[in-house]
């Protein structure tokens, strides 16, 4: 019998796919969530709002994930810009919501923030993401180590957060890696969803691509490292969604 919304405690809003050598060998972005989360299949809800699927009324779901895509923001395309409006609802439903890449650039933008392309290029590889001090009442971050890794790759960023967000962590490239938008809310411009094997095809797949504007030592798939704590908040957030540990 096909799953109704809301039978899942999970909604995963898929906003593309990821690159085709790397879904050859890992799956694609809702199977990386899924396994981050230790949820089984029948907890979590996948729709693909590029393919136009309909997404179910807000405050269906005790937690909702977007997740990253090959599409910008920018672009203003119409699936995007309805996601956009939904994720206002689900946020004033009382949904608990985590962007994540594009996901985190499209709360923002939903919000009133302002996202564009980084002026410094590419951030890509494991990067240093520091905690800041707005961050240590955080359900989400509070307890982050003062430095943690985390796996990043994108190009456009949230370059102004919406009225009344809170920053939570930053790197060297990016001063907003983290942003509470809502109180329960969340924008993660990192990849909580990465394995090191995902990170380094990503890193081998751009290596034609870059054009001297990553941040060294990003960008050899030798540096990817492991990145416990930041793979650790996909299961924190289902226990801040769902009220499950």
């Amino acid at each position: 019998m096909p799953q109704r919304a809301g039978d899942a405690s999970v909604l995963i809003v898929q906003t593309g796919s990821t690159l085709p050598m790397v879904r050859a060998r890992h799956g694609d972005f809702p199977d990386w969530f899924r396994r981050g989360l230790g949820l089984p299949r029948d907890e979590v809800e996948v729709i693909d709002v590029t393919a136009g699927a309909a997404l179910p009324e807000p405050g269906q779901h005790a937690g909702v994930i977007v997740t990253g895509s090959p599409a910008m923001v920018t672009e203003r395309l119409d699936w995007s810009e309805h996601a956009a409006q939904w994720l206002r609802a689900s946020i004033g439903a009382g949904s608990a919501v985590l962007g994540v890449c594009y996901g985190h650039q499209l709360l923002a933008h939903a919000l009133g923030g302002r996202v564009d392309y980084h002026p410094d290029g590419r951030e890509l590889g494991t990067v240093s993401i520091e905690r800041l001090g707005e961050s240590v009442d955080d359900p989400l971050l509070g307890d982050a180590p003062a430095c943690f890794p985390a796996h990043a790759s994108h190009q456009q960023s949230v370059l102004e957060p919406p009225p009344g967000a809170v920053v939570l962590a930053r790197s060297a490239h990016d001063p907003f890696h983290a942003i509470r938008f809502a109180p329960r809310a969340w924008g993660l411009q990192f990849h909580p969803e990465f394995s090191v094997e995902i990170m380094r095809g990503y890193v081998e797949a751009r290596r034609p691509a870059r054009n001297g504007n990553c941040p060294q030592p990003c960008c050899a798939a030798r540096d990817c490292a492991p990145t416990p704590f930041a793979r650790g908040l996909l299961r924190r957030f289902r226990r801040l969604a769902t009220g499950v540990a």
